[in-house]
């Protein structure tokens, strides 16, 4: 996302931010997701944005075929007459180490219950000044539970004991989609409690380097039961699966209530 609409707005050189960022991760021991919200604010320096600027350049971002559109289509005509009138429904979520205000921004906003990712407090003037959340790969996993427990709320503590029966959202009616070894920790969350992993690659990626990582998580790793392009339009690959999970779930909920 960052590529997408920050950097151009920014004048920033894609190349020598991300070096930058590893540099300090190997060099000077930096988690992976601090180190790029340092050098987001070190390439801003003086020049720092509001976080309400950063919101605007969401709407510029590229989304993958298929979005927004798949979600408008999944609340049309997904679930069947019964499946609706029993009260069972499609949300959607994003767990993201990626800046959560550039989503806010984003034409996805409208179709998600919640959004979870990086954030960057605000000064006097508006302007962001020092990370005020950061979620790492492992974090993720927080986010999962705060979904199957229903504590959406940052304020509540997502430790809490929680019968499996009180929790709103089971894993096991739980699909998760990522795109790479960022996302093991939430697949294995999702594998060990009967919920649905897919591992999605860019087919338009011509060292097949996005694709190799999603066959050793499926091969290899035995991290997801699915692999898939991302396109999200209907009678891809990807849609289908969707389809067929969110309506098998949906059988199944139906069918023990």
């Amino acid at each position: 996302m960052q590529d997408d609409v920050i950097f151009p707005a920014f004048g920033i050189n894609a190349e020598k931010f991300w070096q930058r960022c590893s540099d300090l991760v190997r060099a000077e021991g930096y988690d992976n997701e601090l180190a790029y919200m340092k050098c987001l604010l070190d390439y801003f320096a003086v020049d720092r944005p509001t976080n309400q600027q950063l919101k605007q350049l969401g709407a510029k971002m590229r989304l993958h075929k298929g979005l927004p559109q798949m979600f408008e289509e999944f609340n049309l005509d997904l679930l069947d007459k019964h499946q609706s009138a029993a009260g069972i429904q499609v949300e959607h979520f994003v767990v993201s180490s990626g800046l959560k205000i550039l989503i806010e921004g984003s034409q996805l906003r409208p179709y998600l219950r919640e959004v979870f990712g990086c954030e960057f407090a605000e000064d006097s003037e508006g302007k962001i000044t020092f990370p005020k959340r950061v979620i790492s790969h492992t974090q993720k996993t927080q986010f999962l539970f705060r979904i199957n427990k229903g504590l959406l709320d940052m304020s509540q503590d997502v430790n809490d004991h929680m019968p499996d029966e009180a929790r709103p959202v089971p894993f096991r009616n739980m699909i998760y989609i990522g795109d790479g070894l960022t996302d093991v920790p939430c697949f294995t969350i999702m594998r060990k409690n009967g919920g649905y992993a897919i591992a999605v690659y860019n087919p338009d990626d011509p060292t097949r380097a996005s694709f190799k990582k999603c066959y050793d998580l499926s091969v290899h790793a035995d991290r997801v039961r699915h692999v898939a392009p991302s396109d999200y339009r209907r009678g891809s690959h990807l849609r289908l699966l969707l389809e067929e999970i969110v309506r098998e779930i949906a059988d199944r909920i139906l069918a023990t209530h």
